[in-house]
């Protein structure tokens, strides 16, 4: 299994690098980009589109991270409090066993 894992990590691969060197040599056109208050300048569309997939990528990665730190601090809390509650209702079973 860990082979055919690995086969299909490495074919993945391939066809990824395939696919840059096609979009390379495809789109040698260049391009300057203007975005209101900068203007970039000319490089071809091929490097323009692999910096915009990789900023992506990267802005993905990053507001996944945040959003996983702000979910594991809730459970954090929220296992506090279940813990709080047990402690608790432990306390006023064994006050309930002691009067009774």
């Amino acid at each position: 299994m860990r082979l055919i894992k690995t086969f299909l990590a490495v074919a993945f691969m391939l066809l990824l690098l395939l696919i840059g060197i096609l979009l390379t040599v495809n789109n040698q056109q260049q391009v300057a980009i203007d975005l209101v208050f900068f203007q970039s300048p000319a490089k071809s569309v091929a490097l323009w589109l692999v910096l915009s997939f990789l900023l992506g990528a990267v802005l993905s990665v990053v507001l996944g991270v945040l959003s996983i730190m702000g979910l594991k601090a809730r459970l954090r809390n929220t296992r506090r409090k279940l813990d709080h509650s047990r402690k608790e209702l432990d306390k006023l079973r064994t006050l309930n066993l002691n009067n009774g």
